[in-house]
């Protein structure tokens, strides 16, 4: 089954319950900077959980104290759908767990 790409409105609209996150190019986009490069191991682990139990994938990068996200559904052709937002809004309720900002 095809997810069905959302409208860059649609995407707009919806982002304004996802404070932090952003449409960049064709992914959603959110950088979480966090107390410790332990917290930031920590929440990448969480989101990798996350991940798996969607069945969904991000672009996940691990700085010292950030976490850094782009996401985008390939079955899509790449565009964000509801996928996406599901995925960014576990993300950004497990985030502050952590202690990211």
């Amino acid at each position: 089954m095809t997810a069905e790409p959302l409208t860059p409105t649609e995407i707009e609209r919806r982002l304004g319950d996802l404070p932090g996150w952003a449409l960049e190019g064709s992914r959603l986009t959110r950088t979480f900077r966090l107390p410790s490069h332990f917290a930031a191991a920590a929440l990448t682990v969480h989101i990798a959980q996350i991940q798996d139990e969607l069945n969904h994938h991000s672009e996940l990068t691990l700085g010292y104290d950030t976490v850094a996200l782009a996401v985008h559904t390939h079955d899509a052709g790449g565009a964000v759908t509801e996928k996406d937002l599901r995925l960014a809004a576990r993300v950004a309720a497990a985030a502050p767990a952590h202690g990211a900002a």
